[in-house]
């Protein structure tokens, strides 16, 4: 009898948790469904042919610039063509249109990308017409910009392009490849970061990648309640590092070979997949509750204290595996690197799989203890606890999904 109010309480706080869940759900509906969709990067290759000579070829994403650049412009027929020639998907058409207008779009590029040398602006002429190129089925539109520069060692590369205050997209990035002032690599500039120089160290260079890394899972929504998701769905420290590490190892393969270039996948495909993943993951413990109650769980520990999986915990695994593979590509994508294998590539690459990875070490070690104590001290209000995200999680991952496939 004296632990019905302890009773009463666990259930209240379980409750007051639930219709939280339910609120956060609803809430979440409200997101745009494609985390990576409402974000555009500008690709960007730096060489420098002769001594006062640096060439630019700019890679940027063709309906957003007609938009953005007859918009700055107040150019209509620009607009019109543009939009006329994307509907079509004609790429001669798009390149026409764009040729057709190349001094607003000029000015518009011109204004928000500008190279340096020690401090002084290279003045940039268009080299060569427009050319149009598919990147994940999206049409890109390639501009080359050559730059006279005063002598210099020292060059700056500023990027502005597509921002935020525009309102066409959440934001933009500028992927910058190099080789120049006896140096090559690879940089990562935003709105937050809009410049580099080759007088950047190396750490430097790499901490641009961890950070946008780190940036990339704390604002990719998706990736976050797949990761609740597989919290939610472990009752031990040792299923959710395996769950975790296994996530980790899938997305990694996916995301070095897509962003190298060696696997193609179209995000028509890779988004539904993911928003899928996350319905899928986060029913998985509450189709786990309702097989086998309080006392489920996937993992089981012998008596000698060494871990092992039943088929269902293998089968769990298998799953986040699968998934792992599509979250990979869909890291790549935001990346938006498709070059030619280099070392310095790589590096970059790893370095922003090494962010990504603290990111989410960090939020398993802030979630999952409250969890395990919350089992521990009230395994009623646990149990409900756990439902409610997992209902949560799973209800926003098949709202995504439908939001994705439908195109709304």
């Amino acid at each position: 009898m004296p632990f019905r109010p302890r009773r009463r309480v666990h259930a209240a706080v379980a409750t007051v948790i639930a219709t939280a869940a339910a609120v956060l759900a609803v809430m979440l509906s409200a997101l745009p469904a494609a985390a990576h969709g409402f974000s555009s990067t500008v690709y960007v290759d730096v060489t420098s042919p002769e001594a006062g000579h640096v060439r630019t070829e700019l890679g940027l994403e063709y309906d957003l610039l007609v938009v953005s650049a007859a918009d700055y412009e107040n150019d209509d027929p620009l607009f019109r063509k543009g939009d006329a020639a994307f509907k079509d998907g004609n790429s001669a058409a798009q390149a026409a249109a764009l040729d057709a207008h190349v001094g607003s779009v000029l000015t518009y590029v011109n204004e928000r990308f500008h190279v340096t040398a020690s401090g002084k602006a290279c003045t940039p002429e268009q080299g060569g017409p427009f050319g149009i190129e598919q990147r994940e089925g999206v049409p890109y539109a390639r501009l080359v910009l050559d730059y006279t520069c005063p002598g210099a060692t020292v060059h700056e590369v500023r990027a502005g392009l597509f921002p935020d205050s525009e309102g066409y997209v959440r934001d933009s990035k500028t992927i910058v490849t190099y080789d120049l002032d006896m140096t090559s690599g690879s940089a990562a500039l935003d709105a937050r970061h809009p410049s580099f120089s080759t007088q950047q160290s190396l750490t430097e260079r790499f901490w641009e990648f961890f950070r946008l890394g780190a940036e990339h899972l704390l604002t990719g929504i998706d990736h976050i309640l797949f990761l609740l998701a597989l919290i939610a769905g472990s009752r031990r420290l040792r299923e959710i590092v395996l769950a975790a590490t296994t996530f980790t190892l899938a997305h990694s393969v996916t995301f070095v070979l897509a962003a190298l270039g060696l696997v193609q996948v179209p995000a028509s495909f890779v988004e539904p997949v993911i928003a899928l993943s996350i319905a899928v993951v986060a029913g998985w413990p509450l189709w786990r509750l309702w097989r086998r109650g309080s006392h489920a769980t996937d993992l089981r520990t012998a008596g000698d204290g060494r871990l092992s999986l039943d088929r269902g915990g293998w089968a769990r695994l298998a799953v986040v595996f699968c998934f792992g593979l599509v979250h990979g590509l869909g890291f790549a994508g935001a990346l938006g690197i498709e070059q030619a294998w280099s070392w310095t590539l790589l590096w970059s690459l790893l370095v922003f799989n090494i962010g990504i990875e603290v990111v989410q070490l960090t939020l398993i070690l802030a979630a999952f203890p409250l969890l395990a104590l919350l089992r521990r001290r009230a395994p009623l209000a646990s149990r409900w606890t756990t439902g409610a995200i997992a209902a949560g999680v799973s209800v926003m991952g098949l709202a995504w999904f439908v939001q994705r496939v439908s195109g709304m």
